[in-house]
């Protein structure tokens, strides 16, 4: 019988600035956009797929991003957004959790998101196990996105203990 009181919550948010190296490739939602120049990070820099696995490692009490896959972990230099998210979402089942769900807004004026919605979601859904849904906004030429500077996510997820 599912019990609510097994069920767990978390927010989490990621931010990176964009590369001054224009050959950096963008990875957004578990996607590459060709001709766009993609963001500064230890891996990849997927803020979208960050944000999530953020999210499901906080709600199910596993850790947080930067202490399972921080800066001072080799292997996970230039790891795709993908592996980190699939690797949380193991980690997490690992210690018992299952993943109900996943929502993440990307907040920034590029990449024109729209058009990959529908193929963000089904590939941030599969990597995950579970549904994600994926928006985007900008913010009215206000604060760093606004300004070009970079692009931040915000996510949330909701676990439940097996």
């Amino acid at each position: 019988m599912f019990d609510p009181r097994n069920l767990r919550t978390a927010v989490a948010t990621d931010i990176h600035q964009f590369s001054t190296d224009p050959a950096r490739p963008m990875w957004l939602a578990c996607l590459e956009w060709p001709g766009v120049v993609g963001l500064e990070g230890h891996s990849d820099a997927d803020v979208a797929a960050h944000a999530v696995a953020d999210a499901i490692l906080i709600a199910s009490g596993v850790g947080e991003l930067g202490s399972v896959f921080g800066v001072d972990r080799p292997e996970f230099a230039g790891a795709s957004g993908a592996r980190l998210l699939g690797e949380a979402a193991r980690l997490v089942r690992e210690a018992g959790w299952e993943i109900v769900n996943a929502s993440v807004q990307i907040i920034g004026p590029k990449p024109r998101f729209s058009p990959r919605k529908a193929e963000a979601e089904a590939a941030m859904s599969e990597v995950l196990g579970a549904p994600c849904s994926v928006s985007a906004t900008t913010t009215d030429h206000l604060g760093f996105p606004g300004r070009g500077e970079g692009l931040a996510a915000l996510a949330s997820a909701l676990v439940y203990q097996q």
